[in-house]
């Protein structure tokens, strides 16, 4: 079930890595619906999340919950939206998108193209706040 997320975790490619631990990671989406979308993933090879094992699932939120408290320090937003949606990847995730309106929320809103120094900005804001 390989998917680009592997390769993600595994280092084969580079991603702007906000948190991580040794069951869990969480790095800055590619193509962000806004600045500091990030994605809350377990290191396990796992398609669906609620495939996850209880203890594993609830830890997986918590990691998000510290993440999401760290992306809301540092991105100026009115609050953090959650989405589950694993249609794109088959690799168990979560989005943490900085609101300002709902709409925000909407993947079918044009994605953002930052720049690496857009990118680097915003990793070091959420990793230092």
């Amino acid at each position: 079930m390989s998917s680009i997320f592997a390769k993600i975790i595994s280092g084969e490619i580079p991603a702007y890595k906000i948190a991580e631990n040794d069951h869990f990671i969480a790095f800055l989406d590619a193509i962000p619906l806004v600045k500091g979308h990030t994605l809350v993933i377990p290191k396990k090879e796992v398609d669906l999340i609620f495939d996850l094992e209880s203890e594993e699932y609830k830890n997986l939120w918590g990691f998000a919950q510290e993440v999401a408290k760290k992306v809301k320090s540092a991105i100026p937003c009115i609050r953090i939206g959650v989405a589950v949606v694993g249609l794109e990847v088959p690799h168990a995730h979560i989005h943490l998108i900085p609101l300002q309106k709902v709409e925000d929320m909407n993947f079918k809103n044009e994605r953002l193209k930052l720049s690496v120094e857009e990118y680097r900005e915003i990793q070091n804001s959420i990793i230092n706040s």
